[in-house]
């Protein structure tokens, strides 16, 4: 048996505006979010079974970011539950109220903890990845908590 990482990766549009902050990101704007998630498990080097051949199906890690984190995210606008914004979802329907500042950092933990205990058996979350700009992003490592 082999320890093995396999990544998918996943992209998604969200609008945000951070509340109490006095930068750019204090106004609503957006983003176009690049998320890769790693995970771990074994394989069985010339194992006759595919699944002993594979960490998990990459399909099945889809559809758990597709359930978790993507039709959640995709195409909202992400506000701190005491946003001054408030009240905006009476014109805009796509609004996501957040218990936290809709930070990139904040973002990818609400993420993990999403998805983290969603694996199968024997597999584990390794790492996950939030890209905000090109040259912006956050990292999550299950060795660091």
């Amino acid at each position: 048996m082999n320890n093995i990482r396999i990544t998918k990766q996943f992209d998604f549009e969200a609008a945000h505006a951070l509340e109490g902050y006095y930068g750019k990101c204090k106004d609503i704007h957006g983003h176009s979010y690049h998320l890769k998630v790693t995970v771990l498990g074994k394989v069985h080097l010339g194992a006759d079974k595919v699944e002993e051949s594979m960490v998990m199906d990459f399909t099945d890690l889809k559809k758990i970011i597709k359930g978790e984190v993507i039709d959640l995210f995709d195409h909202k606008l992400v506000l701190k539950d005491d946003s001054r914004f408030r009240g905006i979802e009476k014109n805009n329907e796509r609004v996501l109220y957040v218990a936290y500042q809709p930070t990139c950092e904040n973002m990818l933990l609400d993420i993990v903890m999403r998805i983290k205990d969603k694996m199968p058996e024997g597999v584990t979350l390794f790492s996950a990845f939030l890209r905000e700009t090109p040259r912006s992003y956050a990292e999550w490592f299950a060795s660091d908590q």
